[in-house]
């Protein structure tokens, strides 16, 4: 595929990069929602207050920041598979990631599950990896399936 990574080794290919479904940020969007709405009972107690749209606005800039924060939270925590190993890689905080390698030669097996009926709606799934020393399930994966049976372990 030709993309490299902090860390790669000599000869290792990555095969695919994922993130878990977008929706898990969800928390950014109910943060969002809850500011808004919160923001909104000042403008209704006092309805002749014109500083009360700045202070509803100023809910809703708190709202956008949780939002873009959960956001950030999702999009640089992702998974890397290469043809020598599992990197997971989590955002923690602004400042705090987690790395875990797990080599493929410990794999022992993967297995996927898709609630719903034929795939579910989307074709979101978790997919465990089970290995000598514990599991590591990812979950809400988009089509889980391709990580699966196109990869040998």
């Amino acid at each position: 595929m030709g993309k490299s990574f902090s860390g790669q080794r000599e000869g290792e290919e990555v095969k695919y990069v994922f993130r878990r479904h977008v929706f898990t940020a969800w928390r950014g969007m109910f943060w969002l929602l809850s500011c808004a709405l919160i923001g909104l009972i000042p403008m209704a107690l006092w309805r002749d207050d014109q500083r009360m749209f700045y202070v509803w606005l100023g809910f809703l800039a708190v709202g956008v920041l949780g939002m873009l924060y959960a956001y950030m939270l999702w999009y640089f925590s992702y998974y890397l598979v290469t043809n020598q190993r599992v990197r997971q890689v989590r955002q923690r905080g602004i400042f705090r990631k987690t790395v875990v390698d797990l080599g493929l030669d410990k794999v022992q097996s993967i297995s996927y599950e898709v609630p719903g009926i034929s795939g579910g709606v989307f074709g979101y799934g978790t997919l465990l990896l089970q290995t000598q020393v514990g599991d590591m399930k990812i979950s809400r994966v988009k089509k889980p399936e391709k990580y699966t049976t196109s990869y040998k372990i």
